[in-house]
């Protein structure tokens, strides 16, 4: 029996040549093809497809809301995702979700047809150079949380994670319950620990370490 595929994607010049590409070979047959998020899900949740090859970024809901929702579903419907890039943020949380491959558009045909292939037999695809990448990041946050974690005190960190928030020094001093002057001197101490220069320099670091 051919695999069932359902297509998402909101272009519909991409929507249509990938209907064309995977007619063109007898292992598939094309059951949907869904400009939104919301279209994809409904087939997913109908059981009408095997695999749902699933753009990144549609509309209604993108496709980590989709990801999302079937995870909380459990969802039997195997999900690859199509993508023209994924940021190392986006890869975690969809391995987390429990997505079963990630294609990069640059790909070719032969590869995202076995990417179907593999998903469907049961096994994971996943695009080597984007979990390299992704993975490093991983450890370049957990080894940067850990050196926040000893260098900083635990008020230190929790100041920290809040400027990430966005908050401002009064925000800060309302919620711990400390003067202005209190969270000044607090941050003083934070940028020469960790050598930044500056509220902006801090967000940063607190994004790229795992702190926020």
């Amino acid at each position: 029996m051919p695999i069932r595929v359902a297509l998402a994607d909101d272009h519909e010049i991409v929507l249509n040549g990938l209907k064309r590409l995977f007619e063109s070979d007898s292992d598939f047959r094309v059951v949907a093809c869904c400009r939104d998020g919301k279209q994809a899900l409904v087939e997913a949740r109908a059981r009408t497809c095997d695999v749902l090859v699933l753009d990144l970024r549609i509309p209604e809901f993108s496709g980590m809301d989709v990801l999302r929702a079937m995870a909380h579903e459990r969802s039997r419907c195997r999900v690859v995702l199509l993508t023209a890039t994924i940021g190392d943020d986006d890869w975690i949380e969809a391995v987390r979700l429990g997505v079963h491959g990630i294609v990069l558009k640059e790909a070719s045909p032969e590869t995202l047809f076995e990417a179907v292939r593999r998903v469907h037999s049961g096994r994971l695809w996943l695009d080597p150079d984007t979990m390299s990448r992704a993975l490093k990041a991983v450890a370049r946050r957990e080894a940067g949380a850990s050196e926040a974690t000893r260098m900083l005190t635990p008020r230190e960190l929790e100041i920290v994670r809040m400027i990430a928030q966005g908050l401002r020094n009064k925000a800060i001093a309302e919620r711990l319950a400390i003067s202005e002057g209190t969270v000044k001197l607090h941050l003083h101490n934070v940028y020469e620990k960790l050598g930044v220069d500056g509220r902006l320099s801090l967000m940063v670091y607190a994004q790229q370490n795992g702190v926020a």
